[in-house]
């Protein structure tokens, strides 16, 4: 990392968390440099929380799903005594997987040689191994990760000594509690999507309020004008920041109508359905909340100018009982399917746009509250294991 990673370059990194009237944008070298995406790594996915999925995916003892972030193939399953565990997927006798997709098992079985694990990742099964010195299957297991799960979300940390998510989320919590995501219900996203531009483009352009009276101009969504944003004060130790926008008149939701179609969240206060809520808890989950549906984001980071996204929605509890609820939630979908098609066109273009000698560090508008409360929290970490890796 000696090209790039230096502490001058760290130290560049601090004009970035001023206030925002007197912010830059990092470097575009945060987007695009392999080097700066190994030190990134290090710096946040080897020790932060990350978001993998909802609970409700393995609500029954054998249930299991697979997924993967930074290259690191899981497997997270409910064992037979109904502990949820995540673990690495990779056999420890010649690195196959072990699972693949979802469903329901009694174990894993490695389909290249057949090295059979329990759910909890002790290895049980090992054929023909008798005659291999100093073998002894119960010393074999699948690496383990730490497992939380917030508000129905479950999240894995590598790191078997980071302090517990929970207490960092307080202020972020406080103000979704009234969605109850715990309880609130969704199908099982579909198939991953898959981006050609750098992690953070994408969790930007989530929480990017500037844009949208722009970008998005005309019925689908100029009820959520960019002026009515505000962003709560965090701070970088927080696991977690919010951005509140809002709307022309309560309960708006994305489609034609403008207005909710689908059951309400039953606790919403005025104030939440008032405004959308923008929740973020980097580097993986991001939520879009209105009063009659949420979208949630999982960004999956797999190379400096990829990743991997589950997008999936959740309603209240029994709004897909309706016999209206498919037609209703496809008004909505056709009008964020248009809205999302123009930030997906940005984002590629602002990939290739950072990766030009005349790219910039450019300056803040008041409307990018929340990149600011991004910055600060991504330059805390990264100056930390700056200084912790070349102690000494």
């Amino acid at each position: 990392m000696a090209d790039l990673i230096s502490a001058e370059f760290i130290q560049s990194l601090s004009s970035s968390t001023r206030d925002l009237s007197e912010a830059e944008t990092l470097p575009p070298e945060c987007y695009t440099s392999a080097e700066f995406y190994e030190f990134e790594k290090e710096a946040l996915f080897n020790h932060e929380w990350l978001c993998v999925g909802r609970e409700a995916w393995v609500a029954s003892p054998g249930d299991y799903f697979t997924t993967q972030i930074i290259g690191e193939p899981i497997v997270v399953t409910r064992d037979m005594s109904g502990t949820l565990r995540a673990m690495s997927s990779v056999c420890q006798h010649r690195a196959m997987l072990v699972a693949e997709g979802h469903g329901n098992a009694r174990g894993f079985l490695c389909p290249y040689h057949h090295w059979a694990y329990s759910l909890d990742g002790q290895l049980v099964g090992a054929p023909a191994m008798g005659k291999t010195c100093n073998f002894d299957r119960k010393d074999v297991r699948l690496p383990q990760m730490k497992v939380e799960v917030w508000m129905g979300f479950i999240f894995i940390n590598f790191d078997d000594d980071a302090p517990p998510l929970a207490p960092r989320l307080r202020n972020v919590e406080a103000a979704i509690s009234n969605f109850d995501l715990a309880n609130a219900e969704g199908p099982r996203p579909g198939p991953a999507g898959k981006f050609p531009w750098n992690w953070k483009v994408m969790f930007e352009n989530n929480n990017d309020g500037y844009h949208a009276s722009k970008l998005h101009h005309g019925p689908l969504h100029d009820f959520v004008p960019s002026h009515l944003a505000e962003f709560p004060d965090s701070t970088p130790a927080d696991a977690g920041f919010l951005r509140y926008n809002g709307t022309l008149h309560p309960d708006a939701s994305f489609n034609a109508t403008q207005k909710a179609l689908l059951p309400l969240f039953p606790s919403l206060s005025d104030a939440d359905r008032n405004r959308m809520t923008f929740a973020n808890i980097p580097p993986t989950l991001s939520l879009v909340m209105m009063s009659d549906m949420v979208i949630y984001l999982i960004l999956r980071a797999d190379g400096p100018e990829s990743l991997e996204q589950d997008t999936g929605l959740l309603f209240a509890p029994g709004a897909m009982k309706d016999p209206g609820f498919q037609h209703k939630l496809d008004m909505n979908m056709a009008a964020a399917g248009a809205i999302i098609a123009q930030d997906m066109h940005v984002d590629e273009l602002v990939q290739v746009g950072l990766r030009s000698r005349f790219a910039p560090r450019g300056r803040y508008s008041w409307q990018e509250g929340a990149q600011g409360q991004f910055n600060r929290w991504l330059v805390h970490r990264y100056d930390e294991t700056y200084r912790r890796t070349t102690r000494g």
